[in-house]
């Protein structure tokens, strides 16, 4: 859906949600699912839908959520993860949102549990 509506912010933000909780858990199958949506090019779709919607903060807000998720784990898989995103431009897609949305806790929150992760 991502990939087939870029310019639909809901179908954005509702996707990247879906990537966030897909990302997210302690659960002894969360890695095969993190490294599965990274496989299927969540970090791309991410990105992309994070450059395509700059002043929608619902999309900024998940899709560092998402990013943040997909990017936190130990061990080569976690590294390996991490250095996928930065290669695919998430590092200033989440400093230009902080900037964009100075007011947004949300925005702010999970930018910076990217960072951190990445």
């Amino acid at each position: 859906a991502m990939g087939a509506h870029p310019a639909n912010a809901a179908v954005q933000q509702t996707a990247c949600g879906a990537l966030r909780n897909i990302a997210c858990g302690g659960d002894a199958q969360r890695e095969a699912r993190v490294q599965a949506a990274v496989d299927a090019g969540a970090l791309s779709l991410l990105v992309a839908a994070m450059g395509a919607h700059p002043v929608d903060a619902a999309v900024q807000q998940v899709a560092c959520g998402a990013l943040g998720n997909i990017a936190c784990g130990e061990g080569a898989q976690g590294e390996a993860r991490s250095q996928a995103a930065v290669n695919a431009g998430a590092l200033l897609l989440l400093v230009t949102a902080m900037g964009a949305h100075p007011a947004n806790a949300g925005v702010q929150q999970y930018a910076c549990t990217a960072l951190g992760n990445i």
